[in-house]
């Protein structure tokens, strides 16, 4: 057969350095992001459980971690995925009713699904440092 490529100018897919990122896009891209968080964060709280089945000296050690700053620190991240990501997941499960698809509402959700998720991780932290007895 004849060799018949021509040298055709394809034009190039739009990519990132073409949209200015907007807040909906940074939402979208966080849904994904805490759901792999998520994947990272349940494999430190079954370590944890399993830490408890196995007996009280390798339970102390892992709670030692769990309890440190750093500890506190992925736990509080993983709280804030978890309820960023269920929020998410409502915010879906709203729009394949087909409700809330302009622009407007886009805008107005994404900012909601945000600031919920922060108000509720703190919420929910600081009911649990009080049934905890307050203490740090």
């Amino acid at each position: 057969m004849a060799d018949n490529r021509m040298n055709v100018e394809r034009p190039l897919s739009p990519h990132l350095q073409i949209y200015s990122p907007m807040f909906t896009m940074i939402m979208s891209v966080m849904h994904r992001v805490t759901g792999a968080a998520l994947y990272f964060g349940t494999i430190l709280l079954a370590w944890w459980l399993i830490s408890a089945a196995s007996g009280a000296h390798y339970f102390s050690y892992v709670n030692a971690f769990v309890g440190s700053w750093l500890g506190r620190l992925i736990l509080f991240g993983y709280t804030w995925a978890l309820i960023h990501h269920m929020l998410g997941g409502v915010r879906h499960f709203i729009w394949d009713t087909g409700a809330m698809f302009d622009k407007k509402a886009l805008e107005v959700s994404a900012w909601a699904m945000f600031i919920s998720s922060v108000v509720l991780t703190w919420a929910v932290w600081i009911a649990g440092y009080f049934m905890m007895g307050g203490r740090l």
